[in-house]
């Protein structure tokens, strides 16, 4: 039997991992990463890399603020691949009751300084031309959000996290992480100080008493068409779908990528347990997206896939110490928002393990 012993063994190489092993890194702890497939394999490979701020909760807008700022500083130091670009989110009203969730979103970042206009029907036209000029009442942009690719942002915190002499340890499953032990199936062994269950929509596997629901969601790439679309946007609506528990849901949310193509979304499922496309939920987030953008019905589709997020009981992810097992931290639940939330979960484990004060309140986020 084989035995590491480290610091920190973080089960998972999704963004959250990656991002928790560079935090650790730099505070100088002995870092393993273990995960039984590819780098960013599972839900951060099948994401749209939208870094978006939102507003649901005081806590998840200082989680995901934070974030942002923490990607925002670390811009300068990112490689081309990443593709990181401040596109801005505009958020498109279809009716009254849309619009005032415009001007309430609208007031409630103001007052926290993110930077953010209400858009009128000709102001909306003006920054999007494609949209349909029919039916929409206006919107909302929020200038600093951003796009970046996914994979290529994991690898980079990986490779960033392995140059502090971290160790991966990849193409096995773990099969038991608790009380300062790790085992996998080929019957290697790690010892551990602190252990952190990072491990997405499988981490309830890995830690039954955690809330995790595993949701499915569909995404589309089209074609090449450069100046198509200049801003990730979503309907107001997406919101109300997004809380949906009890049904599949799709709604209309299209991201720019550097070379022209568009990325498509989004669809919602709980309950649907294999990686296939269902092509009827497929059909309508296509369809739904034409009716936002009619002229996007001329760009072919070249791709569509589905990944499985990991989606918490409550609207927070978990972050923080196991109330039943003092070395282990749970860095999951983040469901759609991984992508954004991920520097900021990878600085609270660290704060938390290192005893460090952190930027943002961390009891919301605690497993109990």
């Amino acid at each position: 039997m084989t035995r590491t012993t480290c610091d920190v063994a973080i089960v998972g190489a999704g963004i959250v991992g990656c991002a928790c092993a560079d935090a650790l890194a730099r505070e100088g702890l002995r870092v393993v990463v273990l995960e039984k497939d590819s780098i960013a394999a599972r839900a951060t490979g099948a994401a749209m890399g939208h870094i978006v701020v939102m507003d649901n909760s005081a806590a998840q807008f200082a989680l995901t603020r934070y974030s942002q700022q923490l990607w925002q500083q670390l811009q300068p130091d990112l490689p081309a691949s990443v593709e990181y670009e401040q596109r801005g989110t505009i958020w498109i009203a279809e009716d009254e009751e849309e619009m005032a969730e415009v001007h309430r979103k609208h007031a409630f970042y103001s007052d926290r300084d993110v930077p953010a206009e209400i858009l009128s029907p000709p102001r909306l036209q003006q920054l999007e031309p494609n949209l349909s000029r029919a039916g929409l009442l206006g919107g909302l942009l929020v200038s600093e959000d951003i796009v970046l690719d996914p994979p290529a942002a994991t690898s980079f915190l990986l490779d960033r996290a392995l140059s502090r002499g971290t160790q991966l340890l990849r193409g096995h499953a773990v099969t038991h992480a608790a009380h300062g032990r790790i085992l996998t199936d080929n019957g290697a062994e790690i010892a551990a100080t602190w252990i952190v269950n990072a491990a997405g929509a499988e981490s309830g596997t890995l830690t039954p008493s955690l809330p995790i629901r595993k949701r499915k969601g569909h995404l589309a790439l089209t074609d090449v068409r450069p100046g198509f679309l200049h801003h990730q946007l979503v309907e107001l609506g997406y919101l109300k779908s997004a809380h949906a528990i009890d049904h599949d849901s799709v709604a209309f949310n299209v991201q720019p990528r550097r070379n022209g193509q568009i990325v498509i979304g989004s669809s919602r499922q709980y309950g649907s347990e294999w990686p296939e496309v269902d092509q009827p939920i497929l059909d309508q987030m296509i369809e739904r997206a034409h009716r936002f953008l009619p002229d996007l019905a001329s760009i072919p589709i070249v791709r569509s896939w589905t990944g499985f997020r990991p989606a918490p009981s409550g609207a927070l992810p978990v972050i923080g110490p196991s109330p039943s097992d003092r070395s282990l931290f749970i860095a999951t639940g983040h469901e759609g928002l991984g992508i954004t939330s991920s520097l900021a979960t990878g600085r609270l484990v660290a704060d938390q393990i290192t005893g460090g004060k952190s930027e943002i309140p961390i009891e919301p986020y605690w497993p109990r």
